[in-house]
């Protein structure tokens, strides 16, 4: 199912941080939003993923969306594949444990499988993040500042996973005021001041 985003405004604080905006990413495809820190990037993700209501507008999303926010939503008291097989199954996805396996394997963490959340460093934790959502079987994924903490390694390894689920008839929206090659065939550059 394609997300679609039709005459989308957002407030903050009274003032309105973006207006407007309409856009749709189909199957297979990817946008990525680019923009200036507090203009509405993470604000548009929250909406899209349907956890803020929008001041004007509305979005259509299909039923499976994986959100990639700054908190990762991990149990810190879990070792690392006991909180994302919690969330795996909360997402309903196929197999949670596999999946687990699979996307640990994918973020490069699977030796760190039985570590506790709290004991990763930042770069673990915006990897685990990854995995959550590599795990969650989503058709789209919404990656709000992705690569924030992440080495260079762990930055390919994001790219080649972002263009594997849209090459896999996935969608993406991903939120970067950093340089990333993902496979978008669709740009949206958040000015601010609506």
């Amino acid at each position: 199912m394609t997300l679609v985003v039709d005459g989308l405004a957002a407030r903050r604080g009274g003032r309105a941080i973006f207006a407007d905006l309409s856009f749709a990413v189909d199957a297979g495809d990817a946008l990525i939003v680019t923009g200036p820190n507090g203009v509405g990037k993470s604000t548009l993700l929250r909406i899209c993923a349907g956890l803020l209501p929008p001041f004007e507008g509305h979005v259509t999303r299909p039923d499976r969306v994986a959100l990639m926010a700054e908190a990762a939503a991990l149990d810190p008291d879990r070792t690392l594949a006991q909180a994302l097989a919690f969330w795996s199954k909360v997402d309903g996805a196929d197999d949670p444990d596999g999946r687990v396996e699979d996307a640990l394997a994918d973020v490069d963490l699977a030796q760190l499988a039985r570590v506790p959340v709290r004991m990763l460093s930042t770069g673990q934790r915006r990897r685990a993040a990854m995995a959550r959502v590599v795990a969650s079987g989503a058709e789209l994924w919404l990656l709000d500042e992705p690569a924030n903490g992440l080495d260079a390694a762990a930055v390919a390894r994001l790219e080649v996973l972002v263009e594997r689920h849209v090459e896999r008839g996935g969608s993406a929206v991903v939120a970067t005021h950093l340089p990333l090659h993902l496979p978008a065939t669709q740009r949206l550059v958040l000015e601010g001041g609506a």
